[in-house]
C-alpha cells in the first residue's frame, strides 16, 4: 500500500474542509469538503491560485506574518486564527514539514465543536 495513496484517502474523507498551501501561497490542494465549501468562490477552480486572492489585506499580511514564524523554528507548528461561533468550530493554521523538519507548506484546521448527531455505529 502507498503510503500518498493512504494520507491522500485520510484527506479526501474528512469532513472538514482542507485547503494546502506552498510557501509562494498557492493552493496546491483541496479535499472534496473544500471544493464544496468553497464553490461560490470558485471551487476546483481555486487550485494553482494564491491564497491570499481569497483574503482581505489584513488577512493576507496575517497569513504572512504566520509563514514567517512557522519558518523561524520547527516548533512552531499551530497557531490558533479564531472562532467561528456561527458553525461552532475553532480555525488554525498548520504548518507542513518534510521528513528533515523542512517547512514546506501549511493548511487551515477546523475544529467543530458541535456534538454528532448520528447514531453511534449506525451500520444501516
Amino acid at each position: 500500500m502507498d503510503i500518498n495513496e493512504i494520507y491522500k484517502s485520510v484527506l479526501e474523507a474528512d469532513r472538514a474542509a482542507v485547503v494546502i498551501c506552498d510557501l509562494d501561497h498557492k493552493i496546491v490542494y483541496m479535499n472534496p469538503a473544500a471544493v464544496n465549501r468553497y464553490q461560490k468562490r470558485g471551487g476546483k477552480e481555486l487550485l494553482g491560485k494564491s491564497i491570499l486572492d481569497c483574503h482581505n489585506g489584513k488577512s493576507g499580511e496575517i497569513i504572512k506574518i504566520v509563514v514567517d514564524w512557522f519558518k523561524k523554528s520547527e516548533d512552531n507548528d499551530l497557531v490558533y486564527t479564531f472562532h467561528n461561533e456561527k458553525e461552532n468550530k475553532d480555525v488554525y493554521m498548520v504548518a507542513l514539514r518534510d521528513g528533515a523538519g523542512k517547512l514546506i507548506g501549511y493548511y487551515e484546521k477546523h475544529e467543530y465543536r458541535n456534538r454528532e448527531t448520528m447514531e453511534m455505529y449506525d451500520l444501516r
